[in-house]
């Protein structure tokens, strides 16, 4: 093999290997590679903001993803988000009395709900309600409420 051949192979395997590592990081990043998780059950709950969050997005528990978003609408009677989570059954002894928040991270600003385990002895089943929620934290109320507050403070 000629070394002419060996740099041109060495070039197609670099490039191989990079686009490998781009598509690995775009499935990442947009959550395509997410939750596979086989035997599932749904839990619904009710938020008065979402923010930005996503159909998809993880649902943690003391860091560990138990499940995910599966999907999001607007209940009319009271006018609040309605999200649906899908949680893998081996997480099925949930406390009745969990609670959920959406919380942001990374620095992409990923949302994503996380779960609070209460102290309810009967577990949540397929098709429950979480009771207790906590809505996202908009950014742009938060900065609202602080910039209202100093300026009435200074008069």
């Amino acid at each position: 093999m000629s070394d002419k051949a060996k740099i041109e192979l060495a070039v197609g395997t670099f490039v191989i290997i990079g686009l490998a590592a781009l598509l690995m990081l775009a499935l990442k990043v947009s959550n395509l590679s997410g939750f596979t998780g086989g035997d599932n059950y749904e839990l619904k709950a009710n938020f008065e903001n979402i923010g930005g969050l996503k159909v998809r997005a993880p649902v943690m528990m003391a860091g560990v993803k138990i499940g995910e978003v599966k999907g999001i609408g607007l209940d009319m009677d009271t006018f609040e988000a309605h999200v649906t989570l899908s949680i893998s059954s081996k997480y099925a002894s949930l406390p009745k009395d969990s609670s959920a928040s959406i919380f942001t991270s990374g620095l992409l600003g990923e949302q994503y709900i996380a779960m609070d385990a209460g102290g309810d002895e009967a577990a949540l089943k397929n098709g429950d309600n979480i009771v207790l929620s906590q809505s996202a934290m908009v950014l742009e109320q938060v900065l609202g409420r602080f910039l209202f507050s100093k300026a009435a403070g200074d008069e």
